[in-house]
């Protein structure tokens, strides 16, 4: 009988957010998508359109983005009848054996359609691109070096969590242990909305397991979070503005780098930006790699500091340091990661560090939304 009411409870949850189904609709702008969807499916279909294949390329990935949103909704719906079914199912057969199915599908239910609603808070110029992410190490060697290393595993996991791909763009060794700085590309849909609100200094307070005295250390790293630029002529770099240097792979690197002179380290004189590249095989990837690299930083930058035009950058510089960190990740001697800038908490320490990221950026999309 307690089960039953169990049932009934989830019937009026149910209806109580079937309201929200409409209005996220809205959000997610759909009538608009499903207009964009046949336009482009038309404009696929005229003579000459596979002709230009960068143009043909672009259409195709459109078409990708607004048919998995429309699939997704649509899914939500479908499985909110199945399971306003199941309860009434339940109710009138007596039968209380679905019951933990309804739990776990009405779980699974909520989470989704609260990551759809965050969706439609992305609305920057960047958002739906993807994020190449860059991590450096603060002053403190070893001990820096591995906290790097820990955030540049962390980030990995988050994305193997939500279905993105990783591309290693570059990745230096630490001396001992860890990574002085690494680089990767996050590729998929939000990517880089998701992620943006990830950039800062990351501080992070634990007994090392570097010393040997077994006391208490302070470490910081920065992650930098940029938006992959896919149209050249968003980002234009002069060839007057840049500085190139090929030099040998350095550190001990494993399969991670090539040893032959093909590493490549290019500065933009106008802002002072450095980026690098030595994980691809030949100088001309690598050449690719910081040329995408240097287009991320400066459209970042751009966005984040509300400029007009790239020539307005002045460069930035991260001071990766105390009192700088937007979160702080605490092993000891209570364990609790806190981010500064919405102070939501998470005391599950060891799942933030497989990747378990979403409440941070969750809280940090909402509030953005209501200042």
């Amino acid at each position: 009988m307690i089960k039953m009411l169990e049932f009934e409870e989830y019937k009026v949850k149910l209806n109580n957010v079937k309201p929200t189904l409409e209005v996220l609709r809205g959000a997610l702008k759909l009538d608009a998508a499903q207009k964009e969807i046949e336009e482009l499916e038309a404009a696929s279909e005229r003579e000459g359109f596979w002709n230009d294949v960068e143009r043909s390329q672009k259409v195709q990935k459109r078409l990708k983005v607004l048919k998995t949103k429309k699939e997704n909704f649509e899914k939500l719906c479908s499985a909110w009848d199945d399971m306003y079914t199941m309860c009434e199912m339940a109710i009138e057969e007596n039968d209380d054996s679905m019951l933990e199915e309804l739990q776990s599908e009405y779980a699974s239910f909520t989470e989704k359609a609260e990551a759809m609603r965050l969706s439609t808070l992305l609305t920057g110029e960047y958002d739906a691109n993807n994020a190449i992410l860059t991590f450096h190490a603060g002053a403190g060697g070893t001990e820096a070096q591995d906290w790097a290393s820990m955030l540049y595993r962390m980030y990995n996991m988050w994305a193997d969590r939500h279905g993105y791909k990783v591309k290693v763009m570059d990745y230096l060794d630490g001396d001992e242990a860890g990574i002085k700085s690494a680089t990767i590309m996050i590729e998929g849909e939000n990517a880089y909305g998701f992620l943006k609100s990830e950039h800062g200094i990351h501080r992070l307070v634990r007994v090392s397991p570097f010393d040997a005295a077994g006391r208490r250390h302070t470490s910081f790293a920065a992650v930098e979070v940029m938006p992959e630029i896919s149209d050249d002529n968003e980002i234009e770099l002069r060839d007057e503005d840049i500085k190139m240097d090929v030099y040998r792979s350095s550190g001990a690197g494993g399969q991670k780098v090539n040893k032959t002179s093909s590493a490549v380290r290019l500065t933009h004189i106008p802002t002072g930006i450095v980026v690098a590249s030595q994980v691809e095989r030949s100088h001309f990837q690598n050449l690719e790699n910081c040329k995408n690299m240097l287009r991320a930083r400066l459209a970042e930058i751009k966005e984040r500091e509300h400029l007009e035009k790239i020539s307005d950058i002045k460069g930035v510089q991260m001071k990766i340091e105390w009192g700088s960190q937007i979160r702080s990740y605490v092993f000891m001697p209570y364990q609790l990661v806190k981010d500064h800038r919405t102070e939501y908490e998470n005391g599950n320490i060891q799942n933030v560090m497989d990747g378990d990221l979403d409440g941070f950026i969750n809280a940090f999309l909402s509030m953005r939304a209501e200042s």
